[in-house]
């Protein structure tokens, strides 16, 4: 690895800002409008799209399509071959929900694009039946109520790729370290909050087993919004109910307080506000019905990219790409790498005490090494440690990069806050 070619730069401390003149904790609020100072932390939000979003069905699919294809190249010609399956679209269907069941109307329409090697000499690899048959067993698996004979319509678009990106991608078969396909970016950091950790902990415990079999009621289509403030933190929560597990009016009522009341225990959370879907109406008998369990069924759209980052969370509070990562492949597309390469870097530095919180921030020039940076920039929040061994630590990492696609592949959950113990 050429040393010359990059530079790792370090900040401490992380937040940098101004400090109001008249006020200890710089802000001021008025009629729930707060202003304060950039290194204020009172304030955060975040949110989690759940396992039966339209987006995350999108996101998971995707990615699990990329995995079953880079397992089906290992496995045939013992390396992994050009491919990124990254775009899908899920046109949401029509459905008439009702007390004790409803039915579909129109079923929901499930399209993927992309690129992949089709053919390996005379061997012709059945990229589309692959594509297909996983988002199918992903959706039984998955997604309970939903019938993926007659409730769902999946389409793959995907086609070969271009010549010049095709053999930047085969160099790695080669034997030569992967060169980057793109100019992107990456973007990571650890730990996570308590707020974000909270979210992931309550969309996990709605969409555990042991939930769905004692609360049959529950969707998959779960949505949770955290907003913490000075003095309180709320919990806003979408759930899409299964129909025919609903009698009446009286009975979704005491359904969502039976829920409310189950996350408070579950999670121990007693001094939170929890809301639970919203927007229903009581007085008009307006409310979060569904046949499947997940909105798509009635003209929620999703798309890649649009949901979770790939720690699970969307945190405007904190740094993040807006790269979509899933169903790009794991061995040169840098903007899967490298949002990987940051998260579990700073969860890294972490862990191993060097700093009280790490934001790790990483850029890749295309044709490039994959493990040659333009720029490696990491801020952190009370240095613990010399910053030489912090240095050590992330050149031994970088090295490890051109064989980083078997922890993305095998250990395709690793990324999970090891706090969150659902």
């Amino acid at each position: 690895m050429n040393n010359r070619n990059w530079n790792i730069f370090f900040q401490d401390p992380l937040f940098i800002g101004f400090m109001n003149k008249k006020s200890n904790i710089g802000m001021h609020k008025h009629n729930g409008i707060l202003i304060e100072s950039i290194s204020a932390e009172g304030i955060e939000i975040a949110e989690r799209k759940g396992l039966g979003h339209p987006d995350t069905i999108c996101d998971l699919i995707t990615e699990q399509i990329s995995v079953e294809l880079s397992k089906y190249y290992l496995k045939e010609f013992g390396a992994i071959m050009h491919h990124n399956v990254d775009k899908a679209l899920l046109i949401g269907g029509q459905s008439q929900p009702g007390y004790k069941g409803g039915k579909i109307i129109l079923p929901i329409s499930l399209i993927f694009a992309g690129r992949a090697t089709f053919q390996m000499e005379d061997k012709k690899i059945p990229v589309e039946e692959i594509a297909v048959e996983t988002a199918k067993k992903w959706l039984k698996e998955n997604i309970r109520n939903l019938d993926t004979y007659t409730g769902i319509e999946i389409t793959s678009k995907i086609r070969m790729g271009s010549n010049e990106l095709v053999e930047l991608f085969n160099r790695f078969g080669k034997g030569e370290i992967p060169l980057s396909n793109d100019t992107s970016f990456g973007v990571g950091y650890f730990p996570t909050s308590i707020l974000e950790d909270t979210i992931i902990e309550i969309e996990t415990l709605l969409n555990r087993p042991e939930t769905k079999e004692k609360f049959p009621f529950v969707g998959e289509d779960i949505k949770v919004m955290g907003v913490k403030n000075p003095d309180r933190t709320n919990f806003t929560i979408a759930i899409a109910m299964v129909d025919k597990y609903i009698f009446d009016l009286e009975d979704y009522v005491s359904k969502i307080n039976l829920i409310r009341e189950y996350i408070q225990s579950s999670l121990n959370l007693k001094d939170v506000i929890i809301d639970i879907n919203t927007a229903d109406d009581y007085s008009r008998e307006s409310i979060y019905l569904t046949v499947t369990g997940t909105s798509a069924e009635n003209g929620d759209d999703g798309q890649v990219g649009r949901g979770n980052r790939i720690n699970g969370l969307i945190t405007p509070y904190q740094p993040m790409s807006l790269e979509a990562t899933s169903g790009k492949n794991p061995v040169s597309h840098i903007g899967k790498i490298y949002n990987y390469f940051a998260m579990d870097l700073s969860r890294l530095i972490v862990e191993n005490n060097f700093s009280e919180k790490a934001n790790v921030f990483i850029v890749s020039q295309i044709g490039k090494p994959i493990n040659e940076p333009q720029l490696l920039h990491i801020k952190l929040k009370n240095i613990m440690a010399d910053p030489e061994k912090i240095k050590v630590l992330v050149l031994e990492q970088l090295k490890e990069l051109p064989q980083y696609w078997k922890k993305i592949i095998f250990e395709h959950e690793f990324l999970i806050s090891p706090k969150i113990k659902i």
